[in-house]
């Protein structure tokens, strides 16, 4: 049987692959074990994004909740990290939050968070997941009766403290510097505008009208165009895209140069080594961050420690070693000062932090990095299994790996979170890694469905 959990919770299809039924035995699987060392009623905080499914399943994991007796505190339409740092705030026993990050709309997803704002290990979705297949076959867990039910409290404050914790992350104002943002159509679209105007921004907002199917369409993180148009038209100074959680971001410079992840720790790990602030001068990132953030990172006098493509494992690496900034290529940024999981709205107001410092245009902070040439191609298949042993996948793959020598690499990883292959090949020449990523991509695609 496939593990119930991905690299991000438990995603898929709303009302398809992801049902409300799932959701309310997760709901119901997560109080019966945190509330099992516990002789109050557990309490889990819950927050969503804009999908249209966002409050089925949200009413689903209440019922489940409830019907094992915790209760679930509801922040309505929130950012992800928001629920990281609310459930330590009030001492929850967990937080979830119902988003599918990047997705399109009809996707959603259902992931947790710890009483701590961390993510929660393997071995605890492990044991949710047994929990959750013993509900599907037979349920005889307790059902809490007359005052013992469980309860729903509705907080339409909470996303006010979270933005005042996201506020006190910053030490400087920002008047006069012109900058557009792009919502999304997502989670950040009441708080973001908001805080930024509150820090002197003057701000344009662009995809801030959620109407339940427009979230990432055509904007956020994964589509700058138009974001990059705005800044242009506007004479911005800045542009900042979250994608639908907001637990991303991703920036644009005054001449419409995209400042993507390895830009962002480039930038911050640099301002944090002036500031004294970078313990052993080191950056934590993956396996995906362009050979440019290498040599940058050097030339700089830093280092960088590389994991596999995951948050969870830049985090890991953080916590283990004691550093302080750490991401993904995507703008999934982690500072450790602040925060337990990546913030998009953190990441933002540190990279304008850092420009506020440095006295300089954005664009001279985006040429700190010289940018390789970089292909992702996304492979649709029928199954992820066995690729990794797949002979002709792997001639084509070590072909490739020749042809690039010293000067490129090759990367091909399946998705954590969908049913793909992606192939990823960087060099100094487009037209080569064109050619070379297509046809690694075209065996992956015959091999695999």
């Amino acid at each position: 049987m496939a593990r119930l959990f991905g690299t991000d919770g438990v995603r898929g299809e709303a009302n398809v692959t992801l049902l409300p039924e799932m959701a309310y035995r997760l709901g119901r699987a997560a109080t019966i074990y945190f509330g099992k060392e516990s002789e109050e009623q557990p309490l889990i905080i819950i927050g969503r994004d804009t999908r249209i499914s966002g409050e089925m399943f949200e009413s689903a994991l209440t019922a489940g909740i409830c019907s094992a007796g915790g209760r679930a505190m509801l922040a309505g339409i929130i950012p992800t990290p928001a629920i990281a740092y609310l459930a330590r705030k009030h001492k929850a026993k967990a937080g979830i939050v119902i988003s599918a990050s990047h997705n399109p709309f009809h996707d959603n997803g259902i992931k947790f968070f710890g009483g701590d704002g961390y993510k929660l290990p393997d071995a605890v979705e492990d044991e949710l997941e047994a929990i959750v297949h013993q509900l599907e076959t037979d349920d005889n867990y307790p059902r809490p009766t007359a005052e013992h039910i469980g309860h729903i409290e509705y907080r339409t404050d909470l996303l006010n403290q979270y933005m005042e914790f996201v506020l006190s992350t910053c030490k400087e104002r920002f008047d006069g510097v012109k900058v557009v943002l792009d919502c999304a159509n997502g989670a950040a679209y009441e708080a973001m505008p908001k805080i930024l105007r509150r820090l002197g921004a003057n701000v344009k907002v662009i995809h801030a009208l959620p109407n339940g199917t427009n979230i990432n369409d055509g904007c956020g993180s994964t589509h700058l165009e138009s974001l990059q148009k705005a800044v242009l038209e506007n004479g911005a100074d800045f542009g900042i895209a979250h994608d639908g959680d907001a637990d991303r971001c991703l920036c644009v410079d005054e001449k419409g140069q995209v400042i993507d992840g390895d830009h962002i720790l480039v930038m911050c790990a640099m301002d944090m080594m002036k500031e004294g602030k970078l313990p052993y001068n080191t950056v934590v990132t993956t396996v995906m961050a362009n050979i440019g953030f290498h040599q940058a990172i050097k030339k700089a006098g830093g280092r960088a420690e590389i994991t596999k493509v995951g948050d969870r494992y830049v985090l890991e690496n953080m916590l283990k070693n004691g550093y302080k900034i750490g991401g993904e290529q995507s703008g999934h940024i982690i500072f450790t000062d602040y925060s337990t999981t990546g913030d998009g709205l953190i990441t933002a107001l540190q990279v304008l932090s850092s420009l506020k410092r440095s006295g300089r245009k954005a664009s001279d902070l985006t040429a700190l990095m010289t940018t390789y040439p970089q292909l992702l191609v996304n492979v649709k298949v029928a199954t992820k299994e066995g690729w990794e042993t797949n002979e002709a996948i792997k001639k084509a793959i070590a072909e490739g790996d020749k042809e690039l020598g010293e000067n490129g690499r090759i990367l091909v990883r399946p998705s954590g979170t969908e049913p793909l292959i992606r192939v990823m090949a960087e060099g100094p020449d487009q037209a080569q890694l064109d050619r070379i990523c297509h046809a690694i991509a075209d065996v992956v695609k015959k091999e695999q469905g």
